[in-house]
């Protein structure tokens, strides 16, 4: 062989391996591809324990950390006359078993002139149907539904996490007591050890791993809504960062060998749903941090295994540019990847308002028949009207899903907690009115102050550092549901698998609070895992 053609050869086998492994070409520009696998690992994660308040001044993260992760999506989220916020340009749509493809065609012509149907999304059982993003979603999906081959339509509406974060921080976890937890621990020290627990959220720090990304320049408005350029009024105007290359690391207190399972990520359509928030890692915290390993804080399902679901994006996620939001469909996918995968519980710390959401109801459905229980945050708008929480709604009417709302350290309702009929279940949220610093939920989870760099004035606005880990108090339905799910996991592990019975067992050994009986504050009452162990018939 000559030289030359050696030489080829070897440039040859060079290329194709840069391929096969993700890595970026040289030369290439990177803001083609919004994020790029550099390394599946980082360095060591940098912990700063749980940091006193003194330390954090002005210009910290402590207004982010009152957010309600509403955000507005790159494509402008539209409001249709419902009022909920969803993503232009597409219909979910079910049509029914043995429709044809000539009926198919037909429904999208006489819904819209502008349908079309695209491949089927993985881990669905429905279609999303493209349309131009200037036409009323509401309107074409209501053109579709009243048709007699279709089984529903709706709008993409978005989905949040429901969380009412605040920044106080203070080593007590008061909320384990207040559920009986350790001597819930006594009764099964195995701690739901052969339960797959999925998280659906924004991701999870589960692994070491480093990108490329494209941070372009963006918009915000005071409540941190994220909007592309040009600024609406009302926005400040972020500068871009360019070509980013950052690491993530795992939360040294939930990680351990062979912990996750199954982890995918919606948002960016791959199998690396790193948490570019710390909401998906602090409910993760809550559901199965490591426990009696002389380190940081406790969890309550600790030898349970965690799936990553990644199905919310954050604002990092919008700004770097990921292929896709968190909206009902991409939720339905979570949910049916889940089960389809092998995850027993799923918790869902997220919900939405505004119209009914048959794509969610269909896949929850689909996953209690599979033998899978759900948790989902009852919501955490009290205080803003009290809306009806579509997704809790949907698992009030679910044997084997249940709604979960939150309360303080005093066992009373948490100001923010929603209240209607679709709340069932009750569990420690926290509070910071009357309670102080200590009155939120501690997990670890991602460094807020070094994350969420757009909180801070604009001359300071840097890139967000996802290697940094501290434990933090939060409040929110997100954090109550997490207390669910971890005892669902241990109900489990006694062999208790029919999420029915699971429901079941929860609300019989809830202690009731409020009115007497099941009531729109606290549902059947708080959970109380020691009675709900007992009560199965197992002492000791």
């Amino acid at each position: 062989m000559s030289r030359i053609r050696l030489i080829l050869l070897v440039f040859a086998v060079s290329l194709a391996l840069l391929v096969m492994l993700g890595l970026p070409l040289r030369g290439q520009p990177l803001g083609q591809r919004a994020r790029v696998l550099v390394s599946r690992f980082a360095p060591p994660p940098l912990l700063r324990g749980i940091i006193p308040v003194a330390l954090r001044g002005p210009g910290s993260s402590d207004a982010k950390l009152r957010r309600s992760l509403r955000v507005v999506g790159r494509t402008m989220d539209r409001r249709g006359a419902s009022g909920a916020p969803y993503r232009p340009g597409r219909i979910i749509v079910k049509f029914k078993d043995g429709v044809s493809s000539a009926q198919r065609l037909a429904a999208l012509s006489s819904a819209s002139r502008t349908a079309s149907l695209g491949p089927r999304p993985s881990s669905a059982n429905f279609d999303i149907v493209q349309i131009d993003p200037n036409e009323d979603a509401e309107a074409v999906a209501a053109a579709f539904g009243r048709r007699s081959d279709v089984q529903y339509a709706q709008a993409a509406y978005r989905v949040y996490p429901t969380l009412v974060p605040n920044d106080p921080f203070y080593p007590n976890q008061w909320n384990f007591p207040m559920i009986d937890m350790a001597r819930a621990w006594d009764l099964q020290p195995s701690a739901g050890s052969s339960i797959v627990v999925a998280v659906l959220d924004t991701g999870v720090a589960y692994t070491a791993a480093t990108f490329n990304f494209h941070a372009s320049a963006f918009c915000l408005d005071p409540q941190d809504n994220y909007y592309p350029p040009p600024c609406p009024p009302g926005t400040v105007s972020y500068p871009a960062l360019g070509n980013l290359t950052l690491p993530f690391v795992a939360a040294d207190d939930l990680a351990s060998p062979g912990r996750f399972v199954a982890p995918y990520d919606f948002i960016w359509n791959d199998n690396m749903p790193v948490d570019t928030d710390g909401h998906g890692t602090h409910v993760s915290g809550t559901i199965g941090e490591l426990t009696n390993n002389g380190v940081g804080a406790a969890g309550i399902a600790f030898n349970s295994q965690i799936m990553p679901v990644k199905v919310l994006d954050s604002v990092w996620d919008d700004i770097f540019g990921s292929p896709n939001v968190g909206t009902d469909d991409v939720v339905a996918q979570g949910i049916r990847y889940a089960v389809d995968n092998g995850a027993k519980v799923l918790n869902m710390s997220l919900g939405r308002t505004g119209p009914p959401a048959p794509v969610l109801e269909d896949a929850m459905n689909y996953a209690v028949g599979k033998g899978a229980f759900i948790a989902v945050a009852a919501g955490n708008d009290y205080q803003n009207g009290n809306p009806l929480e579509v997704i809790a709604e949907i698992a009030s009417r679910i044997n084997g899903a249940v709604s979960v709302a939150a309360v303080n350290q005093s066992m009373g309702h948490a100001e923010y907690s929603s209240s209607g009929t679709w709340v069932e279940l009750t569990a420690p949220g926290g509070s910071f009115q009357g309670f102080g610093a200590n009155g939120g939920i501690l997990q670890e989870t991602l460094d807020f102050d070094l994350v969420d760099t757009y909180t801070l004035p604009l001359e300071q606005f840097t890139a967000p550092r996802f290697d940094s880990l501290a434990y933090f108090y939060l409040t929110g339905t997100s954090m109550a549901t997490a207390h669910v799910s971890g005892v669902a996991a241990m109900l489990m592990q006694q062999g208790i698998t029919d999420p029915a019975a699971v429901e079941a067992a929860l609300e019989h050994f809830a202690t009731d609070l409020g009115s007497p009986g099941r009531d729109v504050l606290f549902g059947f009452g708080l959970i109380e895992a020691r009675s709900g162990l007992r009560g199965l018939g197992l002492a000791r």
